[in-house]
């Protein structure tokens, strides 16, 4: 497999350079045996051409025609891994990446993608260093049947809407389920890969009940899941509360810690209930099980929920401690640990979740605030790095969908053990790693653009 990056440039019609010619760099030509005056397949994303490749004595660089260049939805400046197949007589040029993002904000020119527009940059800035190109689309613009979209990419200092073909490889960042399973948005998805081969990662949400159902298929992996089953009766929670002192009824589709109602059974047979609301934790409690149940049973029919065994914790100051790690795969298309960051729940909450008042430390400065030897200390955090490669793999293997980055949220509870909370196939950019004052491309991006290279293979 030969590569290299060249710039693309695009230049008016000369007697070298009609709609059907290519100029490519003599040197790369030569090192790369790219033959010169001879018929090929020139390929951007889905877009197919035959051209005549001619060669010149310029550095780096590949020049087009602008006749060609909109043909095949190339762009001025690029900076792209060029990679000819001799035996099938392809030139290909990219890859080319396209991001789905949940909405436009058209009147606003500073963060026309809302919260995530610096990541959308860093994004552009990674594929910049790494020969990538990167689009990002909304749903009202993915069509069926599409051979191109209409796609933002940031160039000369600005945000603009242009013509692409359809991409390489395409990595969700939906924020709903509403979005994801729009109908127009699953034609595209089905198309793209259908008709051209298109790479879909990060294809779907998990909810709570299918990620440990699935997990529970592999025997090996039994011994980080808490009990935990979708809630269905009365029944169901006397049986578990038997068994476990407290008790979380989680939202199966919720995040950033709405909607979790926490049970806990006190001296002399009296329950507490914790509920999340949006300004902190509302306390009551009840006489019995059945009070509780029948209090909170307008609730449950509203959504399903997961009922889940509630852990004895580590805590600082009363405040319970998780862990949130985000594994990725990368260039070799291989499951590794990005980050793995403490957080501390807020002095109001149950819940870790920075929405609710958490804060975030690393590893270390997590477990030193816990009772922990310096030598558990150090087995803990191997036991957690092993845990997020395990569970990881386990999605991988019990999940029919395509996933290249997941938040795996992990406790630790007071013997050392680590458990599984939940699994995020949506992890946020800015709940990952701490913030990103150095303006450096994070290494979270890095990965996500390594991987995209991977599975385009250009």
């Amino acid at each position: 497999m030969t590569r290299t990056k060249v710039g693309i440039s695009i230049q008016g019609t000369s007697i070298y350079l009609d709609d059907r010619t290519v100029v490519l760099s003599e040197a790369i030509a030569r090192k790369w045996k790219v033959p010169s005056n001879q018929s090929m397949t020139l390929r951007f994303g889905s877009a197919k051409q035959d051209v005549k490749v001619v060669t010149a004595a310029t550095s780096n660089s590949l020049r087009f025609n602008p006749v060609l260049a909109t043909k095949i939805g190339i762009h001025q400046g690029a900076q792209l891994n060029i990679h000819y197949r001799q035996n099938v007589g392809t030139l290909s040029i990219g890859p080319l990446i396209g991001v789905m993002i949940s909405r436009v904000y058209s009147s606003s020119y500073d963060r026309p993608f809302g919260a995530i527009t610096a990541f959308c940059k860093e994004m552009t800035d990674a594929c910049e260093r790494y020969g990538a190109v990167v689009c990002f689309f909304p749903p009202g613009e993915m069509q069926a049947n599409a051979s191109s979209i209409s796609a933002y990419a940031y160039a000369n200092g600005s945000w603009s809407k242009k013509t692409f073909p359809i991409p390489n490889v395409i990595y969700n960042r939906l924020t709903s389920r509403k979005y994801e399973n729009l109908p127009n948005v699953q034609q595209f998805l089905k198309d793209a890969k259908s008709r051209y081969g298109t790479e879909v990662f990060n294809e779907k949400y998990l909810n709570k009940t299918e990620v440990f159902e699935a997990l529970r298929k592999d025997s090996s992996l039994h011994g980080y899941l808490p009990e935990s089953y979708l809630f269905k009766n009365y029944q169901m929670l006397k049986s578990m509360a038997s068994r476990h002192p407290v008790l979380f009824l989680k939202p199966i589709t919720g995040s950033l810690g709405k909607g979790i109602i926490r049970i806990r059974r006190e001296p002399g047979d009296v329950y507490t209930c914790h509920y999340t609301n949006l300004t902190g934790v509302r306390k009551q409690t009840f006489p019995s099980l059945s009070a509780v149940f029948q209090a909170i049973s307008g609730k449950l029919k509203t959504q399903r929920y997961q009922l889940q065994q509630g852990l004895d914790l580590i805590t600082t100051d009363g405040r319970s401690i998780d862990f949130r790690s985000l594994v990725q795969r990368g260039a070799k298309g291989e499951w590794g640990i990005t980050s793995i960051v403490g957080r501390i729940a807020g002095s109001q909450h149950f819940v870790s979740n920075l929405a609710r008042g958490g804060s975030l430390t690393n590893v270390v400065g997590a477990l030193a605030k816990t009772p922990f030897s310096s030598a558990t200390r150090v087995s803990v955090t191997a036991r957690l790095r092993k845990a997020s490669i395990d569970i990881a793999k386990g999605i991988e293997a019990q999940i029919p969908s395509h996933f290249g980055e997941l938040g795996i949220d992990l406790a630790v509870d007071k013997m050392g053990k680590v458990w599984l909370l939940e699994v995020n196939s949506k992890p946020s950019k800015d709940d990952n790693t701490p913030l990103n004052t150095e303006k450096k491309i994070r290494p979270s991006v890095k990965q996500l653009v390594q991987y995209a290279k991977f599975l385009a293979k250009i």
